[in-house]
């Protein structure tokens, strides 16, 4: 398993990262243990998480993944062994009961937040703590226009200056960002630069084959100012893997229990879709892999996290790493792109 740098810190992370989003949702906890048994057997140091997860999010189920995470590294003993990563969530995005309803980025609810993420996943320290998303209201979550929107929310300097604390407090190593802007990440680096407060070591941003706007903007930023895309939803929801095509729901499958996730799966993306599994099929490949080694492999993404429901599933998206795309391919992967760019951003 490659190692990459974590942005300017010291940290080596797997190129492959384990998501777990669906710990205590759609997995219990004797599946998740066994999935961070097999990605650590594949070489795999490098587990993602939030306060806010199991997604979809909701109150009989929060906090849950932190808490079977915690409990594996009680069992098994291997804390160490582990670069461990999560989130403090933002407001909005019907998640009121968290923070009562009010969270920001404040320096008391961030102390709050990290509290409870280290009580729960049982540890002293966190690799890797990320702002969930922007606290502010921006263009993310499938959004393209900006529609500028004078508010109020906690000064960047103010949310930098907390997480500083944290960090010469030695609950936190690093920090991240996620569903991020050009400009919070250009103004976070910024105050880091100016102020000696801690350097965004990441950026946490949806990446596939039916989403490369993280091209448009960021892509550069990532590359100069080492601070690498930690890439989520590289199989757009499950769609990349073929398992939906021509309108089938799997029983079981994330899009057949979830209504509300219908980020990947409108018109124009499921006829792109179908054109990337085809497209696979041809140079006989499995959809899934082709999807996978087609983010890992680009210069501005330190890791891509993976997630599965079955260890079958894991098997696959983690034999991904050995897959070498030839050019003809990354050429017919640029003419569907160049025909319909971006169908779900």
């Amino acid at each position: 398993m490659q190692k990459r740098r974590l942005g300017q810190t010291d940290l080596a992370v797997s190129a492959l990262c384990l998501g777990t989003m669906t710990w205590g949702e759609q997995n219990d906890e004797a599946e998740a243990f066994a999935q961070m048994d097999r990605a650590r057997a594949a070489g795999i140091n490098f587990v993602d998480t939030a306060e806010m997860y199991p997604v979809p999010p909701r109150q009989e189920t929060y906090t849950a993944t932190e808490r079977i995470i915690g409990a594996y590294f009680r069992n098994r003993g291997t804390r160490n062994e582990w670069v461990l990563a999560t989130k403090a969530a933002g407001p909005g995005n019907g998640i009121d009961y968290i923070r009562n309803g009010h969270p920001r980025f404040d320096r008391r609810q961030l102390q709050e937040a990290v509290e409870g993420s280290l009580r729960r996943l049982g540890t002293d320290y966190i690799d890797l703590y990320q702002l969930h998303w922007p606290e502010r209201s921006t263009n993310i979550f499938g959004r393209l226009g900006y529609q500028h929107n004078e508010e109020s929310f906690t000064p960047l300097e103010d949310t930098l200056e907390a997480l500083d604390g944290l960090v010469r407090a030695g609950k936190i190593r690093h920090i991240g960002l996620s569903n991020e802007t050009p400009w919070g990440l250009a103004t976070y680096l910024r105050l880091a630069e100016t102020r000696g407060w801690p350097r965004v070591a990441s950026i946490q941003n949806p990446y596939n084959l039916l989403n490369r706007t993280f091209e448009i903007g960021l892509a550069e930023m990532a590359i100069r100012e080492q601070c690498g895309l930690l890439a989520y939803s590289p199989l757009a929801f499950g769609m990349l893997t073929g398992k939906y095509d021509k309108g089938a729901r799997p029983e079981g499958a994330r899009l057949s229990l979830f209504s509300r996730f219908k980020r990947y799966s409108q018109p124009q993306a499921e006829a792109a879709c179908a054109r990337y599994v085809a497209l696979a099929h041809e140079h006989g490949l499995s959809p899934a892999q082709m999807a996978l080694a087609f983010v890992t492999r680009q210069p501005f993404v330190t890791s891509n996290i993976i997630g599965a429901t079955s260890l079958e599933q894991l098997d696959e998206n983690l034999a991904s790493i050995d897959v070498e795309l030839s050019e003809t391919l990354l050429a017919a992967i640029e003419a569907i792109h160049t025909d319909q760019p971006n169908p779900a951003p």
